[in-house]
């Protein structure tokens, strides 16, 4: 039986692994044979101090539950990482990769493996005694770092990630335990704004960033939250008239990959409310419910070579998307709030926005909640051009 550090046993050992695929000796138990859809199974694979299989890909990827002893993983051409009791290791379809026990250690996982109409696993050559013996002189076989994070701070990361394993805290742990500490722990602890909303921001403001991988890494975290796929999709496409469709076309694919992912299917049911008739006047209703008056002020002041802008703003920006159904106005107001502070060098938009958001029941406790929880993300310059807006326009 295996057991694990305690003695407590988990699972038999099953059969020998095939010696043409492990260089030692290895033991596989099925844990969960291949499914009736045919999509996946689960094993429970023991490996003796020393063993490690071939080189290998999977074509539709693996994951890795690391239940006891030490063991390595590597991906071809990258630096190998050591594993350990809890370590969690998500394979991408088509790496090719190796993993084993380290010398002096027995190693156990359970893997669960996708499987396609290629197969499960495509077998390459063996992994050399000096390829291991690389390995095993290089890496440091006590565990990385610990990044000593709060229990709050811990909490609200693996509510929004639970099966994120970040890279960073074994090459960067000092950063991770700060920045961590101080994204997930004091600034979620100020203002009174819900995970679901502070969400929808943060996504917002990555966009206006242009951080793609961090908008990915969000946008997941914001749909774990309870943020619709229809909420997702009209963040991303309300970006797309205060940042520009050449800076939101990449989010718009990444939100497609991510959705598709998760087995949404697409295009989501339409959410537009307007029609070329109509667009121009119905925009004109949501800005004057916005931000009253002053919009007749703007079209009366407009020089007449640009009056056509006054009447894009009105028909486009907020015709064709304020009007959109799938978030509420006082969201709207608060997303493009986000996005104008993250974009840095516009505070005149700022100001105005602000007096929007006052105008349709967001006060200034909520809008300073939400460059709190953006600080982060875009940094303190900016952060402080934002109190200052909102301090001028709102002050106390």
């Amino acid at each position: 039986m295996e057991t694990t550090e305690n003695g407590n046993a988990i699972f038999p050992k099953g059969e020998k692994a095939p010696a043409d695929y492990f260089t030692g000796t290895a033991w596989v138990k099925i844990l969960v044979p291949q499914d009736e859809t045919g999509t996946y199974s689960i094993g429970d694979v023991v490996f003796e101090p020393g063993c490690r299989n071939n080189w290998h890909t999977h074509p539709a990827g693996q994951i890795l539950l690391v239940t006891a002893g030490k063991g390595y993983y590597q991906e071809k051409g990258k630096p190998a990482r050591l594993l350990t009791q809890g370590d969690v290791v998500v394979i991408p379809s088509g790496i090719v990769h190796w993993h084993g026990a380290t010398r002096d250690s027995g190693f156990t996982h359970i893997a669960i493996t996708n499987i396609t109409k290629d197969g499960a696993v495509k077998w390459l050559e063996r992994v050399t005694d000096e390829e291991y013996d690389r390995v095993h002189q290089t890496m440091d076989d006590d565990p990385p770092p610990e990044v000593k994070l709060t229990e709050t701070a811990i909490h609200n990361h693996k509510m929004l990630f639970p099966h994120d394993v970040s890279k960073l805290k074994e090459t960067d742990p000092e950063l991770i335990e700060v920045f961590d500490n101080f994204a997930y722990d004091e600034v979620v602890s100020y203002g009174n704004l819900d995970t679901r909303t502070r969400m929808i921001v943060i996504v917002a403001s990555t966009i206006a960033c242009q951080a793609l991988s961090e908008f990915t890494f969000m946008a997941n975290g914001a749909l774990n939250a309870g943020v619709t796929p229809v909420e997702l999709k009209e963040i991303v496409y309300q970006a797309v008239p205060y940042v520009g469709i050449a800076k939101v076309l990449d989010f718009i694919h990444a939100t497609n990959e991510i959705l598709q992912r998760r087995g949404v299917a697409l295009p989501l049911d339409g959410q537009t409310t307007t029609s070329r008739e109509n667009r121009q006047e119905k925009g004109l209703l949501v800005q004057r419910s916005i931000f009253g008056d002053r919009i007749d002020k703007m079209y009366q002041e407009a020089p007449k070579d640009q009056l056509h802008i006054q009447q894009y703003l009105s028909a486009n920006c907020f015709g064709d998307y304020i009007t959109r159904k799938g978030l509420d106005l006082k969201t709207r107001e608060l997303i493009t709030y986000a996005m104008l502070i993250s974009l840095g060098g516009v505070e005149a938009q700022v100001q105005g926005h602000i007096r929007g958001n006052v105008n349709v029941g967001n006060d200034k406790a909520t809008l300073l909640g939400v460059t709190t929880q953006l600080l982060p993300y875009i940094g303190y310059p900016r952060t402080l051009n934002a109190l200052q807006c909102l301090n001028e326009v709102i002050p106390d």
